[in-house]
């Protein structure tokens, strides 16, 4: 595509208006809608949902799509499907980024705000390897944790293929690297207004003459990557490595609050600390961290999990968080709502007393939140599912 093609085709989607998707998405009867069932569309089993909502309206549902089982190693590709009515209804299956064998996933897609093309990061590893083997060192770094970008100028419809950023964001030391998995932030205010942030975690190789007792978590730690060219160039942002095996930040997710600073929220990776989430925020666009991550007192209903936060806008509109709301198994997806900018939540809401684990949140329209998220009757991986839930309920 030339230069002058992309820019009137970036032109096109940024002065499409949105009153004919909005009102769809706003008239919309449905409630709830199921993209991903296990064990259809040629994948063993769907998981990692991420989710975003594109400048025209368009929801666009980002998943692994897992070939030879459940298990987080093998070949895995990330998919994709499309909603242009609010999550009711979703186009076919596309397949973003293929395996051939290999692992590529945790999606981590947003909107470059300046452009209206759709980002997404994923990470990668060879499909005959496994996590344990990775943090232990035990494999090439063409087999290891490596980190790629695609983009989309068409609505989601194609993306470019994957390139490699490893280099420009992961340390020779680190071995385990992942992003989000979930929707990644585009920052509006301040003096960062327009970087692209990716939520993210790793793990480091054992300090020199330390013995590596195979107790591979005290080497998780916390950190952000992020782009100030629309995703051309990435740099890495803060990193949090404590490795202390008190609080062991892992997949986590980011918003940007009403006053420019950034909320981040991570899994504790089976910290000693009591609790399983722990948070911190940055002032800096991502740069830095105000403190190193601890525990958030206030989400102690919440399992070891993925989770997701989204900042709805408008004035005194809250910090909202999802998960499941059982911190003994992954059950009973809620979401949470904060006023006070990620100090403490309440729970606002529980969508179901099914079994549920990872999910993502996004915006539908001014009325309307979404969550896509993992749940069934009898294992939290048998489909995906988007939820549509209006604002007055949370």
């Amino acid at each position: 595509m030339t230069l002058l093609s992309r820019t009137l085709l970036v032109t096109a989607v940024l002065l499409t208006p949105l009153t004919a998707t909005n009102r769809a998405s706003a008239a919309a009867e449905c409630t709830s809608s199921v993209p991903y069932v296990s064990g259809r569309g040629g994948y063993d089993t769907y998981r990692i949902p991420a989710t975003v909502t594109t400048g025209r309206g368009t929801l666009l549902a980002f998943a692994e799509g897992r070939h030879d089982g459940a298990g987080d190693t093998g070949n895995i590709d990330v998919v994709l499907r499309r909603s242009a009515d609010g999550g009711c209804t979703w186009g076919p299956l596309i397949v973003v980024a293929a395996g051939d064998g290999d692992t590529r996933g945790n999606p981590a897609p947003v909107v470059d705000p300046r452009t209206g093309a759709i980002v997404l990061v994923t990470s990668y590893n060879s499909g005959a390897v496994t996590e344990g083997q990775i943090m232990r060192g035990e494999v090439t770094p063409e087999q290891s944790r490596r980190v790629f970008v695609q983009k989309s100028w068409d609505d989601g419809r194609r993306f470019s293929r994957p390139r490699d950023i490893t280099e420009q964001v992961k340390p020779p030391n680190w071995r385990w690297h992942a992003t989000g998995p979930g929707h990644a932030v585009a920052l509006r205010y301040g003096p960062h207004a327009g970087r692209l942030v990716v939520p993210s975690n790793h793990s480091a190789a054992p300090p020199p003459g330390s013995a590596d007792s195979g107790q591979e978590p005290k080497y998780y730690g916390g950190h952000a990557i992020y782009s100030d060219d629309g995703g051309t160039t990435w740099r890495r942002g803060f990193t949090d490595d404590v490795y202390d095996g008190k609080n062991n930040a892992n997949e986590t997710t980011a918003a940007e609050l009403p006053d420019g600073r950034l909320y981040f929220n991570s899994r504790d990776q089976h910290g000693t600390s009591i609790g399983n989430r722990l948070d911190s925020w940055s002032a800096d666009g991502a740069g830095t961290l105000a403190r190193p991550y601890a525990i958030q007192p206030t989400l102690d209903e919440v399992p070891v999990v993925q989770a997701s936060v989204l900042q709805h806008p408008g004035s005194g509109a809250p910090l909202l968080f999802s998960g499941p709301s059982d911190p003994t198994t992954r059950q009973s997806m809620a979401v949470w709502r904060s006023t006070d900018g990620g100090v403490t939540f309440t729970k606002a809401h529980t969508l179901s007393q099914q079994r549920a684990a990872y999910s993502d949140l996004v915006r539908v329209d001014p009325e309307t939140v979404g969550v896509l998220y993992e749940t069934g009757a009898k294992s939290p991986y048998e489909t995906i599912e988007f939820r549509r839930l209006p604002v007055s309920v949370l």
